[in-house]
């Protein structure tokens, strides 16, 4: 059973499946840090929510992960709001394609920013007090970190950039700390809207025959924090088979 002292904090988690973890994580007794950047409203609906359900459980916290000198204090508020940090989740993610012959170097910084370079050092934070409560860190990742996305090389690159952080911190901060990964399939389509045609394809190659959904993805998250001890280093892909087409 879940510490009721445990406190997790939660990158972009204002919404979809960040939101989807949040919930799940404060059912299940977590205390949460929520985090979001451009979606303060949203931020602030959830906490209410939460709040609401157990006063005095949440923090909302709004950075911007693209700027490396406010990734520490998002740690440093948390554990002085807490007293503790027991669990990461590094959920935010920056998402646009870059064709090839058009991508700019601001582009590539951007995506690395936050899909790579954000999740590591908000761990490096994070790991002197994730070690005092033998902790661990989920980085949510991509199925594309394995199986580049047309259109999205940058992006691509990112998330699998993240899949090998995530191993490196798993030796690094071993035995205390674990350092796991999850790989979403389609879960929720994009919000620019995918073609029919599109989704009947991508359901085509997938063995499940559907697509996700953002519980499954927040159940795999608090599996990988609670129950799997024994586990460091994974990158738990939860795409629905597509990887075996």
């Amino acid at each position: 059973m879940t510490d009721p002292q445990r406190v997790a904090l939660v990158t972009g988690s204002a919404r979809r499946i960040g939101a989807a973890i949040a919930r799940h994580l404060h059912a299940h007794g977590y205390r949460l840090a929520l985090h979001a950047h451009r979606s303060g409203e949203e931020l602030q609906a959830l906490a209410f929510d939460l709040e609401s359900e157990r006063p005095g459980s949440v923090l909302a916290l709004q950075a911007d992960l693209d700027d490396p000198q406010a990734l520490p204090d998002l740690v440093e508020q948390a554990v002085a709001h807490f007293g503790r940090l027991d669990a990461l989740v590094n959920n935010a993610s920056n998402f646009f394609p870059t064709p090839l012959g058009t991508v700019e170097a601001a582009q590539w910084d951007a995506l690395f920013a936050v899909n790579a370079r954000a999740p590591f050092l908000l761990a490096q934070a994070a790991a002197p007090h994730l070690h005092r409560q033998r902790g661990a860190i989920v980085n949510l990742t991509d199925l594309h970190a394995s199986q580049p996305l047309r259109d999205h090389p940058a992006y691509s690159a990112a998330k699998a950039a993240l899949e090998m952080v995530t191993r490196a911190l798993a030796l690094e901060l071993a035995p205390h700390v674990r350092v796991n990964a999850v790989a979403p399939g389609a879960i929720l389509w994009p919000e620019q809207g995918k073609s029919e045609q599109a989704k009947q394809v991508l359901m085509a190659r997938t063995p499940m025959a559907r697509i996700g959904t953002p519980h499954e993805i927040a159940a795999a998250v608090r599996w990988l924090l609670d129950d799997a001890g024994y586990i460091t280093g994974q990158t738990l892909r939860l795409d629905g088979g597509r990887t075996l087409t």
